[in-house]
């Protein structure tokens, strides 16, 4: 069964800032930036399972991170019946728990 995204507006935003500061470190960076997030979102989409559960979030909402290889940022995201949502595509070494509010939504 093909899952569809449903990416939340922060979240959207937070893609765009990271791909841009990539690509302003070097040029091209930021759209190798973008392809590992697909590679990521790929990978949630054919096992929205197999990433680790976030702590912090209140055990009855099952929320998930998904790790994005060769940076440090994961995509955090929820499981519903008619979609994937993508909380946040967040930092490793960021303030972790500023997007859990996001859940409620």
């Amino acid at each position: 069964m093909s899952r569809t995204f449903r990416i939340e507006s922060e979240a959207g935003a937070e893609l765009e800032e990271a791909a841009v500061w990539y690509d302003q470190q070097r040029i091209g960076l930021g759209t190798e930036f973008l392809e590992a997030v697909d590679s990521a979102l790929e990978r949630i989409a054919r096992w929205p399972h197999a990433a680790r559960r976030v702590p912090g979030v209140s055990v009855d909402v099952p929320a998930r991170k998904a790790p994005v290889t060769r940076f440090p940022y994961h995509v955090a995201y929820l499981e519903t019946p008619d979609a994937i949502r993508i909380l946040a595509f967040a930092h490793d070494k960021r303030e972790p728990a500023y997007w859990h509010g996001r859940v409620k939504r």
